[in-house]
């Protein structure tokens, strides 16, 4: 297992979006636009590899100097529960706390956030926002 801190290389950002396309566009029935239509270029990513095999992403996305966003966790369905989604949150922290975040948030599936308690993230049941597979409620983790 290996995760990779990705910027802009074009055979990183394949690994991004094939696990985000098979994840939730495949797996959830989201369309391409719904998926990526917020992405930008110069995002960051977070990638994790199985051997050569992408398996697990996420965006990063920082707020202000003390707090980030993580956003657009995705891990392959045959993966999920075998750390890789895990491994990808845990980078991001790591990236994020080099640059001094203090503060990270996640909006997490509600069928999710138990994922999210392991890793020390706290739910936030004032905020959820969306309906049916797609209902969504926001943690926050102290770093």
């Amino acid at each position: 297992m290996e995760a990779i801190r990705v910027k802009d290389k074009e055979w990183q950002l394949a690994g991004v979006h094939y696990v985000r396309t098979e994840a939730m566009c495949n797996g959830f029935g989201l369309s391409l636009e719904m998926e990526f239509g917020e992405d930008k270029a110069g995002d960051e990513y977070i990638l994790v590899l199985d051997g050569i095999h992408p398996v697990s992403t996420c965006r990063l996305h920082q707020l202000d100097e003390n707090t980030g966003k993580i956003e657009r966790v995705a891990t392959l369905k045959e993966y999920r529960g075998q750390h890789y989604g895990a491994a990808a949150i845990t980078a991001a922290e790591e990236w994020f706390a080099e640059r001094g975040v203090k503060k990270i948030f996640i909006n997490s599936r509600t069928e999710a956030v138990g994922f999210y308690e392991k890793l020390g993230y706290v739910a936030d049941p004032k905020q959820i926002t969306g309906t049916g597979a797609f209902q969504c409620i926001m943690t926050e983790k102290q770093l």
